[in-house]
């Protein structure tokens, strides 16, 4: 039996992710400016010339995880409609406003050092982003499918997403203990009236 050839170097896409895993580790873990890209080539057990082939920066790789986090958010919002009927348009959008506020919530402290504390956040930044667009066409395709009556999809959209940051934010400073249920159900609320939509909201 021949032996296994094991290959000598990783391929590119794993060695960008181990760097991002071990630099977002170091970021929580110790803050942004005080983490130098020498640590984090260690901590992805790379040489410091390695970190260059993929990134230019350390600006740059901030970039890049903020990107993954949206694409992350979005996926956790598509896996969850993904489970809801086809045609419950109206569950649906409750669906996006429960995992919304969940994602957030659980990825908050993620999502501060990533958006504010590395850097101030953009005008681009704050409404140019997957999740909007893919709300915008959630919105799109319930109003096409007669689910409900809205005038301009991407207005409502932007108006849904950066609510939903507001209304988790003001929660996370002013409760000592998030009842995420009764917030979750605030969220779903407004997203309906939103719509044109009214009546109690049931259980996702």
């Amino acid at each position: 039996m021949k032996p296994k050839i094991h290959p000598r170097t990783k391929p590119p896409q794993q060695r960008r992710d181990e760097l991002m895993e071990a630099a977002q580790r170091l970021f929580l873990k110790q803050g942004v400016a005080a983490t130098t890209i020498d640590q984090i080539a260690s901590g992805a057990d790379i040489a410091k010339g390695t970190f260059y082939l993929h990134f230019s920066s350390k600006e740059d790789l901030l970039v890049a995880l903020g990107e993954q986090f949206a694409n992350r958010h979005l996926n956790h919002i598509t896996a969850a409609i993904a489970r809801k009927p086809e045609a419950d348009w109206t569950t649906k959008l409750a669906t996006w406003a429960q995992a919304s506020v969940t994602f957030y919530l659980d990825t908050i402290r993620l999502h501060d050092m990533l958006f504010y504390e590395s850097r101030s956040p953009t005008r681009q930044g704050l409404v140019d982003n997957v999740v909007i667009d893919h709300l915008s066409l959630l919105l799109e395709a319930g109003a096409g499918a007669g689910a409900w009556s809205i005038d301009d999809a991407r207005f409502t959209a932007v108006f849904l997403f950066s609510g939903m940051h507001a209304v988790v934010d003001d929660a996370y400073l002013r409760e000592r203990r998030i009842v995420r249920g009764r917030l979750i159900r605030r969220m779903q609320r407004i997203c309906h009236r939103a719509v044109g939509l009214s009546g109690d909201i049931s259980a996702i």
